[in-house]
């Protein structure tokens, strides 16, 4: 039998080792976290795909939260029992890094992207019972939060969303922080426009659930 290896990661014929395996725990490190980011950006979004200098940092926060290293969480201030907030202007690359930080820690339980835009979609379809689907015990990433649109059912408007964030609010908020389901999510917004689309009681629900980690407004389009 193949012995389990989760500091050394293999894509096709080639092995990138994310680290340094003692005893139990995984000493990483971010030079080569950073090589392997850029390997797998590759291999999902194409060749022109690359980890650019100035996202170093935003990287260096998310990696650390992920692969849940205490010290510099603590020293960053970002909690490792909340969800992550990625905000940042369009084309800035969060929507590329949430999904590539899946893919560093292969034995956590994956969570699935989901554009917001799409859950209202379903919500027009079919009603209150896709606020049920995406309040469960799933793990998620909600893509694009606040900008979707209104959802409409039946000639009744409803904020989507919102319903959404109180519902997984619910299932962060055990006393217990093994028991908590965690939310992801991207927004091109910032704190003052998410409670402006939001309200007051779901922006505070957000500030429990989330660390807020923030691209430059100045961060360039990508996509360009």
């Amino acid at each position: 039998m193949t012995k389990i290896q989760p500091h050394i990661i293999v894509e096709g014929s080639v092995q990138y080792e994310l680290g340094e395996l003692r005893g139990n725990v995984i000493n990483y490190d971010f030079e080569k976290l950073l090589i392997y980011l850029n390997a797998k950006g590759k291999l999902l979004f194409g060749k022109t795909f690359k980890i650019y200098v100035e996202d170093h940092d935003i990287i260096f926060k998310l990696c650390n939260y992920f692969i849940k290293e205490e010290k510099n969480c603590e020293r960053l201030n970002i909690d490792v029992n909340k969800g992550i907030l990625l905000s940042g202007p369009v084309g800035c690359g969060k929507t590329s890094l949430m999904r590539l930080m899946r893919y560093i820690v292969p034995l956590q339980k994956p969570y699935k992207i989901i554009p917001a835009r799409n859950i209202v979609f379903g919500f027009n379809h079919i009603g209150y019972k896709i606020i049920e689907s995406y309040g469960n015990g799933q793990f998620f990433c909600f893509d694009d939060l606040g900008v979707e649109p209104v959802g409409r059912h039946y000639g009744k408007d409803c904020n989507v969303m919102g319903e959404v964030i109180l519902s997984r609010y619910d299932l962060f908020s055990f006393p217990d922080p093994a028991r908590r389901i965690k939310t992801h999510a991207t927004t091109n917004l910032n704190a003052q426009e998410l409670e402006e689309r939001y309200g007051n009681r779901v922006r505070s629900r957000m500030r429990a659930m989330f660390n807020l980690i923030g691209f430059e407004k100045r961060s360039k389009d990508k996509r360009v």
